[in-house]
């Protein structure tokens, strides 16, 4: 059986409490912590930036899963560095060369990875094979918490793992976005999915404590 691995959502975090939350977190088995970068421009939303990252760094030495959507990730990982043990995914919709930045993340020892909007198809990976260590999946249309999740869209979970798997690429390891619920993570487990973003459908339910939905929600993801 294969890992799979929790990765939480801090901008669904109380921001104002967010130090207290990151010890929660890791308290109890969080595996990552997953940051949105977002710059108004690739998505309408605008959240953290380099400095917040740097300030994760400081006050954490958990590995953060770095998701940029942003339509220059080339000037933003210009602003801070990563740690070993970090992910940095960017959109596979920027329709560029990720040769370079791929290079530059994998020195640093970190995974490199490409995301994939609910609307682009598997497919539109393949000119960057070899330079990826995850595709994550978004289930919602990206830039905003709590989104709703596209009808249908868990079923893109089969088809990557299927495509990846026919390209070789069996170590790639597939992270999915968005509304994923302690539910919905357990049949996208089934699937092949290995990293599960959890926001406020899964780990920040409302009514429950941290204390019960990680454990819950790792329960769901153990095969």
């Amino acid at each position: 059986m294969k890992n799979t691995y929790i990765s939480v959502s801090v901008m669904c975090s109380d921001l104002m409490n967010l130090g207290a939350d990151i010890d929660t977190l890791r308290k109890y088995g969080v595996d990552w912590l997953h940051v949105d970068v977002m710059d108004a421009h690739f998505v309408p939303n605008l959240t953290f930036g380099p400095d917040f990252i740097k300030a994760m760094h400081a006050r954490t030495d958990q590995p953060l899963d770095i998701h940029l959507m942003v339509t220059d990730p080339e000037l933003v990982c210009s602003r801070f560095e990563l740690r070993e043990g970090d992910c940095l995914s960017v959109h596979v919709e920027l329709d560029r060369s990720f040769e370079e930045l791929s290079r530059s993340v994998r020195a640093c020892g970190c995974r490199f990875g490409l995301a994939v909007n609910p609307e682009t198809p598997v497919e539109a990976l393949r000119p960057h094979i070899g330079l990826f260590d995850t595709v994550t999946l978004m289930l919602v249309h990206p830039g905003y918490a709590g989104a709703k999740m596209v009808e249908g869209i868990m079923d893109k979970v089969k088809v990557a793992r299927e495509w990846l798997d026919s390209n070789g690429l069996h170590d790639v390891m597939i992270s999915v976005d968005g509304s994923v619920s302690a539910e919905r993570a357990a049949y996208m487990a089934s699937m092949g999915a290995q990293i599960f973003v959890g926001g406020t459908a899964g780990i920040y339910r409302k009514g429950m404590k941290l204390e019960e939905t990680i454990p819950t929600f790792r329960k769901s993801i153990t095969l």
